[in-house]
């Protein structure tokens, strides 16, 4: 039964892992922009 999780597979495992560090890549530089982009308008004001 242990064979048949996707966790085993890498193929899936791989795609995971791709999915994992583009959604984590994503997250950051959606605080980067939030983080930079609050700091210029209180700047500009």
């Amino acid at each position: 039964m242990l064979q048949n999780l996707p966790l085993v597979s890498w193929g899936n495992g791989v795609f995971m892992i791709a999915v994992f560090a583009i959604v984590c890549v994503l997250l950051i530089a959606a605080v980067l922009v939030l983080v930079l982009g609050g700091k210029n308008k209180e700047d500009i004001n």
